[in-house]
Formats: C-alpha cells, sequence, structure tokens
C-alpha cells in the first residue's frame, strides 16, 4: 500500500516582520522538505512577506499562499487585495473563508463562493476553511454546519475544482489561544462527511485537512487517521525549527 503524501502547512496570520519571514523562509529552504515529494508542504505568510518568502523559497516545492484576497480582479476596493496582485507576488494558493475573516470581517457564505472561483480563474489553489462554533458542537450540528459551508464555497466552481482546492476543517473551537484540539477519531468522522459531500458538488473527493490546536505531540496520531489528508497548524509552527520537527514527524509516521 502507498503511503499517502499529505499536505502541511501554516498560516502566519498577522505575524513575523519582513526579517523574520526571510529568517523562516531561509531555515526552511536548507531543510529536507524543501525538494521533498514525501509531503506537499505550504507557507500562507501575511501579505508584505509574501514576495520576499516566494523569493527564498523559489525552485523548492513548497507552495505559497495568501490569508485571503478579493474576488474582483480590479476597482476601488479600498484595503483589498485582488487575485492578480497575489498570483504577481508568487503565492499559488489562497486561504479563504477562515473563521476570523468570517467572525470578524464578516464574510459570508456567498462571498466566500466567490472568492473560490476568482482563485481558481486566476490558477490558485483555493484552500477553502469550514468549521463549527462551541454552540453548533454541542448542540450536535457540526456535520450539518460543515456541508452547509463546504456545499455553498464550491457551488460557482463544481467539478472544476477537482485538483484545484482543498478543504481544511478547523473548529471554531479549537484554535486560537484557547483553543482544545478535537480528537482524532471526531476530526476523521467529519472528514469522512465532507469528502462525501464535495464529491457530490464537484464530481470527485477533495483533500480534506486539519486544523486546530494542531501541535509536535499530537500531529502523528491526526496523520494517521484515514480520512485526514493533512494538517494546518497555527503557532506551533510558526518557528521555523517547530516547523521542520512537525513536518518530520508526520512524514515518519505515514511512511512506516
Amino acid at each position: 500500500m502507498t503511503a499517502k503524501i499529505p499536505w502541511v502547512g501554516t498560516s502566519w496570520k498577522m505575524h513575523k516582520t519582513m526579517a523574520e519571514a526571510r529568517a523562516f523562509a531561509a531555515e526552511l529552504g536548507r531543510s529536507a522538505f524543501a525538494a521533498s515529494d514525501a509531503v506537499k508542504t505550504f507557507v500562507v505568510p501575511a501579505f508584505p512577506s509574501i514576495a520576499t518568502v516566494a523569493g527564498v523559497l523559489a525552485g523548492t516545492r513548497v507552495l505559497i499562499g495568501a490569508q485571503n484576497m478579493h474576488w474582483e480582479d480590479e476597482g476601488a476596493w479600498t484595503g483589498e487585495v485582488s487575485p492578480l496582485m497575489v498570483t504577481d507576488c508568487g503565492a499559488e494558493l489562497v486561504e479563504l473563508g477562515h473563521s476570523e475573516r468570517r467572525g470578524f470581517f464578516n464574510e459570508t457564505d456567498e462571498t466566500v463562493a466567490l472568492k473560490v472561483e476568482a482563485a481558481l480563474r486566476h490558477g490558485l489553489m483555493a484552500l477553502i476553511c469550514v468549521g463549527d462554533t462551541i454552540a453548533e458542537y454541542e448542540a450536535g450540528a457540526t456535520a450539518e454546519v460543515l456541508a452547509t459551508q463546504a456545499r455553498r464555497a464550491l457551488a460557482r466552481v463544481g467539478r472544476q475544482a477537482q485538483g484545484r482546492a482543498l478543504i481544511a476543517y478547523e473548529p471554531v473551537w479549537s484554535i486560537g489561544d484557547h483553543g482544545v484540539p478535537a480528537s482524532p477519531e471526531f476530526a476523521d468522522e467529519q472528514h469522512r462527511r465532507l469528502k462525501v459531500v464535495a464529491a457530490e458538488v464537484a464530481g470527485a473527493e477533495l483533500p480534506i485537512i486539519y486544523g486546530g490546536s494542531v501541535n509536535l505531540q499530537n500531529c502523528r496520531d491526526f496523520a494517521l487517521q484515514p480520512h485526514i489528508d493533512g494538517l494546518f497548524v497555527g503557532r506551533a509552527a510558526w518557528d521555523a525549527g517547530d516547523f521542520i520537527a512537525i513536518l518530520d514527524r508526520v512524514v515518519g509516521a505515514l511512511r512506516r
């Protein structure tokens, strides 16, 4: 049986100066994982650092992403960044629909769908975030909430999403300073259900990765679950050495 090749990445949120971003990228670029085909590594810097990180990691297998973008190519959208600008900076992937964007910046399922459509139109890999709140989790509504978010995010692209989109399940109650990780078994069951939903809309299963208080201690347990196709790591991967250690542990676990 061939070992699965996981997606493993990190988003820096609103962290790292240009110098810090450059140093992180340089250390990752010197690691074995910069050229490895055993893992699909990606890094999502803050907007000002995208071009710098992309330049340092040019020629490696590491994908560079953006944390958000607008759906229009240009226009009177003060403070926004277009898909053309994202690709011009060297990004190949864009994170869309994160719960912080939904909660603090009023993003809706409809705007996420518009952004997914724009991402694919411009050749970007769409990393679609879905997640349940603690109230939804306690009400037993997780599967329904995730299915609705995924269906609506993919509604405008359908089969075009095949090979061009992946979904990150990030429970809202698992991220942030006081987040508690989902159990690997619970996360795996949500991924199994999401794969069915994605196949209904896109005509094929899409990769589903887990994010939510992932760290060096639990990354292996999540990665070994049959329906979890990778990990989206937060603060535990903001130090390059720690990120490399997580990559090493995940790849090592899947090769056994």
